[in-house]
């Protein structure tokens, strides 16, 4: 059962796991609103340096959508489990896309909008059949769970797997990889979360009165999760900086999304309890969700052409227009006059002369 107490719980935190996601999709809307605004005046962009969009309420507007919406997806960790909160956050791009072909007068394309009905689709089957968690309810029961072994070595392997990413495969690889700095990102970013649900309970139990500002864990935690943000940004840019947001953006989401359904599986025992077919349901909709993020990320800018067709249905197309040749031509030929006969010897007989004319 999740921290909120049972279903209730949650719905809850499913609640503000949706309530996230429509904030952060409208906080891209606004803020983009807000610099196009100071583009048209003619101020200087942020792009070029400038910082006139902290003048512009349109983007305050949006900064501050987005504020409420990663405190929705904070207390969402909260109340249901993180391998349903995390997938969750992919309707964010999804409200993205949809509101800028409203509102910014962005194309989307076919490939995007089956890739919108692609992450609603799974996004239903992974509430559908959502895992629950075990109950953690004070930090005392959060604090057994970090010291179980499988979470122990789990955590371990992360950190190694880490610094061997940064400081060997990072100067190598990372300027031709798109892996070496987005599995960086992942993997410190699923310890993240635990530190995110380890914080929640401790807001609980401060709000009900217990002495939690006393208890060294609760420090622990919120010091790593500001270590822990502070490496997913400074590489997520980095990522960003040096390849393409098409490819960074569903690379990143999938790697993300699995690291964390691992972590909580191994700290929370998730996945314990649950039968054959939840377990299916759960990485059929998180893999329907992948396909929906590729889709929509990947080929936003590709417009479907007749040339992107399978090759069967193109030779079918090639036949149905020869068919309509024929039957013009056909059907231009009956209502030409026929020549008589006379003619069309003497035509011959001059084509058969400059023939000969042409081969001397």
């Amino acid at each position: 059962m999740g921290l909120g107490g049972g279903r209730a719980g949650f719905y809850v935190g499913l609640g503000l796991a949706l309530a996230s996601s429509a904030f952060i999709g409208s906080s891209f809307i606004l803020k983009k609103k807000g610099l196009l605004r100071l583009c048209r005046r003619g101020r200087a962009r942020a792009g070029q340096g400038g910082h006139a969009y902290l003048q512009e309420w349109l983007w305050w507007a949006g900064l501050l959508c987005m504020g409420v919406g990663e405190a929705a997806n904070f207390a969402a960790y909260v109340f249901a489990p993180a391998t349903l909160v995390t997938p969750l956050g992919a309707l964010s791009v999804l409200v993205s896309a949809v509101l800028s072909s409203t509102f910014l007068n962005e194309q989307l394309n076919v490939h995007g909008k089956i890739g919108c009905i692609l992450s609603i689709l799974g996004s239903t089957v992974m509430v559908i059949h959502a895992p629950q968690e075990e109950e953690v309810s004070s930090l005392e029961s959060m604090a057994e769970k970090l010291k179980d072994p499988g979470f122990i070595v789990f955590a371990v392997c992360v950190l190694v797997s880490s610094l061997l990413l940064i400081f060997v495969a990072g100067p190598r690889y990372g300027q031709s990889n798109v892996l070496v700095y987005v599995l960086v990102c992942s993997a410190i970013g699923s310890l993240s979360v635990s530190c995110v649900k380890g914080l929640g309970i401790a807001l609980k139990e401060l709000f009900s009165g217990k002495p939690v500002l006393k208890e060294p864990l609760g420090w622990v935690l919120l010091v790593c999760l500001v270590i822990s943000i502070s490496i997913q940004i400074n590489y997520l840019n980095k990522a960003l900086d040096i390849f393409n947001t098409s490819v960074v953006t569903p690379i990143y989401y999938v790697l993300f999304t699995t690291a964390v359904m691992m972590c909580s599986a191994i700290l929370f025992k998730e996945w314990q309890h649950m039968v054959l077919d939840n377990i299916i349901g759960t990485i059929s909709g998180f893999l329907t969700i992948v396909s929906g993020i590729f889709l929509l990320h990947t080929f936003r800018d590709m417009p479907l052409t007749p040339n992107l067709l399978p090759l069967f249905l193109q030779q079918g197309r090639a036949d149905l227009r020869a068919s309509w040749r024929s039957a013009d031509r056909h059907q231009s030929c009956q209502h030409q006059p026929l020549l008589p006969s006379e003619d069309k010897g003497s035509q011959s007989t001059e084509e058969e002369e400059e023939e000969e004319g042409e081969s001397i």
